[in-house]
């Protein structure tokens, strides 16, 4: 989310378009991950260690923010949703970082800001009474509520402190923005025409309530607030999982946020007549789409009713979230849905990730490119020629070298005690580079991966020669601090990795290594040496994805499912040129769900998923306590499953035959060097539609209704004056 974040800032900015992006400026940003023979440690992310020259703290722009207290008794039903006493009360200090747009053609250029807003900076967000008084917790909890991004809320502090967290950064920016509109001359006749609010999944879905609330307190009444939070409102969903479409405890929300909670309590009222009134009185349909259930607050309803569009951000996915996850809504606002394809800035992830392919284009087609990237199609007519891809193929190795060398310098191997014993040692740069980074989660399948791995292991021990290639494996991501067994899959890619590096028959033709501490800074390596990009996830729960795109666009091929966006450069491609795809389609899936899947049916019929399973918990592969432990739940996971979960939830045994195949025919492929680079450069000069600034147009045209900015010519001849050195006494700024 904050990767695509950055690329629509740096889009709306290059765009011209009037924007502002809102967020928290967390001390330790999410953590910094070290793996302990295997085990995934977390550290804080000191990220503001040293000064920054372009972050501005803003005090002026502080705002303050309300938890707890009581309403005091009225007869004013409106009083309710607006007073309060004996609250806490939060200072939120802004902090801004100008997003610099990338120069238009006349060299102009535009800037959107980045506002974080923080609680550490200010002394008065200490309880000193409740420290004198033992309270010690308590006394720094508001201080502390931007110290960490993501908090463990497996617990009920986490939980306090994430809903703070999320009520912070909403009440915050939109007093930002009401604050904005007023000052500057708006008034509530034109809020909803001047203001659009775009919610990025349900984590600020508080943005409902409390907008309502502000414009209440400049006049509006309840319907009319209302009326324009729907209007300036929109809700993208990024993913069906459980951790985007959040349900808050109503005891809760009524304790941290008595008018927020009174005023969703309304809002619920409200709606359940609309169902109703639609539905007639089919009790189970209005309990299905209650906003408040059973204890619960459903805060996707919440935007499903308050807000005027609803976007996916795939085709696949805004069909998902239409027939399957929001079907109820769908048939009661239809016009609502939409979706929006993602997309990633290729100034960034090409221009800036891969100069030397940057340049290699720009020789080939121009430079009209890096403005408008669908004229990266004019590359095709290259695909094919000879001295093209000989200069593609001397890229890539360039990129892989330079990775290489990193990952000898720079890639840690910690023993259980986290002392560093030495550095990943890739293969050179004639091996297959077979990366795959993104979060560690079950449903993106990095099991699955592995679980290639080791039979690709097994089969150079079992016939003694040498396989068609050679192929080195690069794994990447981070787990939630709470998820057990992503954390299991961690130490399950440590364990197979020092069994296939120190294996002397096989680490001349197979490697695999996990890196630790994934971030940005290190996907500028891994991104443009990819040969293969692994898109493995079950269909239908990869919402979008971005990676996909990057690798994509630095001439990597895919290996994927038909996931997410998978299909949609499928289709820019050609299916001539995308060679890799593989496993279950969303019909088959869910006949599976329908008829029931026995993945331990797979493995009894099955001998070359067998003897994997097998190895996976023998002495062959380790004979450490601990190592076994985890090899031996991560196995029962696949065939047994848990308590409350089925075996192989995410079909990874299903899906591993057609994965063995297909990567069978990109060993093939790659023996072919002169073909393989007429693909990489096929999938480059496909990838004009998967650019951010696509995206925002899209956002622009279908949610948004708005318009750009470009600078006045005059102003911008009057700037360039201003700021000439011959008319500064002592010299060029």
């Amino acid at each position: 989310m904050g990767r695509l974040a950055s690329c629509f800032l740096d889009s709306l900015a290059a765009m011209q378009l009037p924007a502002i992006g809102y967020g928290l400026r967390y001390q330790y940003g999410i953590f910094d991950q070290e793996i302990w023979n295997g085990i995934q440690i977390e550290r804080p992310d000191c990220w503001l260690l040293n000064p920054n020259p372009w972050e501005f703290r803003r005090d002026g722009l502080s705002r303050h923010v309300a938890f707890r207290g009581s309403i005091p008794p009225s007869e004013d039903p409106m009083h309710h949703f607006l007073a309060l006493e004996n609250y806490e009360e939060v200072r939120s200090i802004a902090y801004d970082y100008p997003i610099i747009g990338f120069p238009a053609q006349d060299r102009s250029f535009s800037v959107v800001t980045m506002r974080l807003w923080s609680t550490k900076e200010s002394p008065r967000n200490f309880a000193l009474q409740r420290y004198n008084a033992g309270e010690l917790g308590q006394a720094g909890e508001n201080t502390s509520l931007t110290d960490v991004l993501y908090p463990n809320d497996h617990h009920a502090a986490g939980k306090r402190i994430r809903l703070k967290q999320e009520f912070l950064l909403v009440s915050a920016s939109l007093q930002d923005i009401v604050e904005r509109h007023f000052s500057r001359g708006g008034g509530l006749d034109t809020f909803a025409d001047k203001v659009r609010i775009q919610i990025n999944d349900t984590h600020p879905a508080l943005v409902i309530p409390e907008l309502i609330r502000l414009l209440m307190i400049k006049g509006a009444s309840l319907d009319h607030a209302f009326a324009i939070t729907k209007t300036s409102a929109s809700y993208t969903n990024h993913t069906i999982l459980k951790e985007a479409l959040e349900e808050w405890n109503e005891e809760r929300m009524m304790d941290l946020l008595p008018r927020q909670y009174r005023m969703i309590q309304h809002i619920n009222m409200q709606f359940c007549k609309e169902v109703r009134a639609s539905f007639g009185e089919n009790t189970e349909k209005a309990q299905a789409m209650s906003i408040i259930g059973e204890g619960q607050i459903k805060m996707a309803h919440l935007l499903l009713y308050g807000t005027h569009k609803i976007n996916g951000v795939a085709k696949l996915h805004g069909t998902i979230l239409k027939e399957e996850v929001f079907n109820d809504f769908f048939q009661l606002y239809p016009d609502k849905f939409c979706h929006v394809t993602n997309g990633v800035s290729h100034r960034k992830w090409l221009l800036q990730a891969n100069p030397l392919l940057a340049d290699f284009i720009t020789e080939r087609i121009g430079s009209s490119w890096i403005h408008d990237f669908s004229q990266i199609i004019e590359l095709k007519r290259f695909a094919k020629c000879p001295k093209a891809k000989s200069a593609f193929a001397a890229i890539k190795k360039k990129n892989k070298q330079r990775l290489i060398q990193w990952l000898r310098e720079k890639s840690p191997i910690r023993d259980g005690k986290g002392a560093v014993i030495g550095t990943i040692d890739p293969l050179g740069e004639e091996a297959l580079f077979d990366i795959q980074v993104k979060r560690i989660h079950e449903y993106k399948r990095q099991m699955l991966n592995l679980l290639h791995a080791a039979r690709l292991y097994l089969d150079i021990k079992k016939e003694r020669k040498s396989p068609p290639i050679k192929r080195m494996i690069l794994i990447a991501g981070k787990a939630a601090p709470g998820y057990q067994l992503a954390k299991e899959i961690i130490h399950f890619a440590r364990i197979l990795s020092h069994k296939i590096n120190n294996d002397p028959e096989v680490n001349q033709h197979l490697r695999l290594a996990f890196i630790e501490s994934y971030n940005v800074s290190k996907t500028l390596f891994l991104i443009p040496a990819a040969d293969l990009s692994s898109q493995i996830s079950l269909v239908g729960r990869e919402a979008s994805g971005t990676g996909n795109m990057k690798m994509a666009m630095n001439g990597a091929l895919t290996i994927g499912t038909e996931d997410g966006a998978n299909e949609e450069m499928r289709w820019a491609v050609g299916d001539e040129y995308w060679p890799f795809r593989f496993g279950m389609n969303v019909e088959e899936v869910q006949a599976k769900k329908t008829s029931g899947y026995s993945p331990s049916a797979i493995y009894q019929n099955n001998p070359i998923i067998r003897e994997v399973l097998d190895f996976m918990v023998s002495d062959a592969l380790t004979d450490h306590p601990a190592e076994k432990q985890c090899m031996e739940h991560l196995r029962k996971n696949l065939l047994e499953g848990e308590v409350e979960s089925a075996p192989d939830p995410y079909y990874n045994l299903q899906d591993f035959s057609a994965f063995y195949e297909t990567q069978k025919r990109v060993e093939m492929l790659y023996q072919d060097q002169d073909k393989w680079n007429e693909y990489a450069i096929m999938q480059i000069a496909s990838m004009g539609f998967f650019t951010s600034d696509r995206s925002i147009q899209e956002y622009v045209d279908h949610i948004w209704d708005t318009k750009a900015c470009p600078i006045d010519p005059d102003v911008l001849q009057k700037l360039q004056r201003d700021i000439s050195p011959a008319n500064k006494p002592h010299g060029p700024i």
